[in-house]
């Protein structure tokens, strides 16, 4: 077991440069289609699918892709991370195959290309765990960052939201 301070620092060191470069990466997409054919696929700057959406199967990622194509000027018209999240939601949800995690990464590359970021911390499966661990209210679909224990409040929510993930069995 470790220290939220010392997780902190791990994932500083070791894991925020990860995320940061995935962000880069949408936003710099030449357009908004393209950013929604790479999200929608899962691909990264190598075009192979990302770790965590690789056990989705290919015929849900092709029924993904027309549905978000269709929602594109939705997409466009979103503001904020919140009403993002609910469009893509809505475009992908009752897709076999497709879950939270693929939602919520979808919704973060996309939201890159848009330059909008979470302010809040959206929970999924990994998320979910870590946030039990903290004896947060993992059934609900966000967190305000008030509510997670001050090392984490410094943090943006999408950094949090990897430390959920990627540190759930370090938590004390």
């Amino acid at each position: 077991m470790m220290t939220l301070q010392r997780i902190v620092e791990l994932y500083k060191k070791c894991w925020k440069h990860c995320s940061d470069d995935e962000f880069t990466w949408f936003n710099q997409q030449p357009s908004l289609d393209k950013a929604i054919e790479l999200a929608a696929f899962a691909f990264d700057e190598h075009r192979k699918r990302y770790p965590h959406q690789r056990k989705i199967r290919r015929d849900s990622l092709n029924r993904a892709y027309p549905k978000l194509q269709a929602s594109k000027t939705k997409i466009e018209r979103c503001k904020d991370f919140d009403t993002l999240f609910g469009v893509i939601q809505e475009s992908v949800a009752d897709i076999s195959g497709i879950g939270e995690l693929y939602i919520y990464d979808t919704v973060f590359r996309i939201g890159a290309k848009l330059n909008l970021q979470p302010d809040k911390v959206y929970l999924h499966s990994g998320t979910r765990e870590g946030a039990k661990k903290l004896h947060l209210d993992f059934k609900a679909k966000a967190l305000e960052l008030s509510q997670f224990p001050e090392e984490l409040q410094k943090l943006q929510a999408n950094e949090i939201e990897d430390i959920l993930c990627i540190y759930k069995d370090k938590f004390q």
